[in-house]
């Protein structure tokens, strides 16, 4: 005998809170078109295959990035670093210009955050919608690296910092 489903409203909170102690890497997904540049905040990016290298991003379909990022050729994926905590913070005030906050450069008509721990530039090549999202596909055509930074890790509504966290050997 199976279990009896959750109820709809239930469900959806307890997805919530479980999803809250899912410890996530902070990344700012932004794009140019029409001559303007778009981002957002966003935890819901992965690595999808080596071979063509490529990642997947789900933006919300309300978001302000996700007209622009349906309609750009390119977008970029930066990975936030404990540094960029002012950058994040930005991001996520409402009404402010995101990208007034941090050294930003131009590569492949995209904004690339110079101090991100890591950047990666795609060609957006497919898009698929979900529920209340949209799951854009990613080609890489660059990418950049700071080994020495730490990454910006969101968990419980919080930013924490995981470079204290203790090594664990097998």
């Amino acid at each position: 005998m199976s279990e009896p489903l959750q109820p709809h409203d239930e469900l959806l909170n307890a997805f919530r809170m479980a999803m809250r102690h899912v410890a996530s890497t902070v990344y700012a997904v932004t794009t140019g078109h029409g001559g303007g540049r778009y981002g957002i905040l966003a935890t819901a990016v992965s690595s999808l295959s080596f071979d063509p290298p490529s990642l997947l991003v789900c933006v919300n379909r309300s978001a302000s990035l996700h007209g622009p990022l349906a309609s750009a050729e390119t977008f970029c994926v930066n990975v936030l670093g404990l540094g960029n905590r002012d950058v994040a913070e930005h991001f996520m005030a409402s009404g402010a210009d995101r990208f007034d906050v941090g050294e930003w450069e131009e590569e492949h008509g995209v904004p690339v955050l110079a101090t991100a721990q890591s950047s990666f530039i795609c060609r957006r090549v497919d898009c698929h919608d979900f529920g209340t999202h949209s799951i854009f596909i990613g080609e890489l055509i660059a990418a950049k690296h700071r080994a020495d930074a730490t990454p910006l890790t969101y968990y419980d509504r919080h930013y924490i910092d995981i470079s204290e966290a203790p090594e664990r050997h097998a």
